[in-house]
């Protein structure tokens, strides 16, 4: 994907969708798993849960889920949701497995600082958050998504 005009950098309020989104579907698998290894009882009591299946289903399950959908499809279910894809910075093309893990660690030094790496998003003139920055990534989508364009008056 080369720079073009047809294409633009897709902005906070958007980005926040698609992530509410993903964590919507991340919960609809990930609940399930840990109510059936926990109990109701463990999870309705809010006892904080511990030990190695809930390690790898609550962040090394999403970790694996999350980046191999950014390196197969660029994007996780919310982004293609929105249209929008991931991209290298200076290319336009597929981001590297490299580039992907990089952006997914980059997510929790986003978010260290009061979530300043994530608002970063809205100050940023091609919408980069630090993990973005740190990646040498950008989101992006087709400006014209429609399969038709809008004529008014005929």
């Amino acid at each position: 994907m080369n720079e073009s005009t047809e294409f633009e950098y897709v902005g906070f309020w958007l980005r926040v969708w698609a992530s509410l989104i993903d964590t919507v579907l991340m919960l609809v698998v990930i609940f399930p798993i840990l109510f059936a290894i926990y109990g109701s009882e463990n999870l309705a009591s809010g006892v904080t849960l511990s030990g190695p299946a809930n390690i790898l289903i609550s962040y090394v399950l999403p970790a694996i889920v999350i980046i191999a959908f950014w390196y197969a499809r660029q994007a996780t279910p919310g982004k293609m949701a929105i249209g929008a894809s991931i991209v290298d910075a200076k290319t336009g093309g597929k981001p590297s497995f490299q580039q992907n893990a990089i952006r997914y660690v980059g997510y929790f030094v986003s978010t260290i600082p009061f979530c300043l790496g994530l608002i970063w998003v809205g100050i940023d003139k091609r919408k980069q958050g630090w993990h973005d920055k740190l990646a040498g990534t950008v989101v992006v989508r087709r400006k014209n998504r429609g399969t038709e364009p809008v004529k008014f008056g005929d």
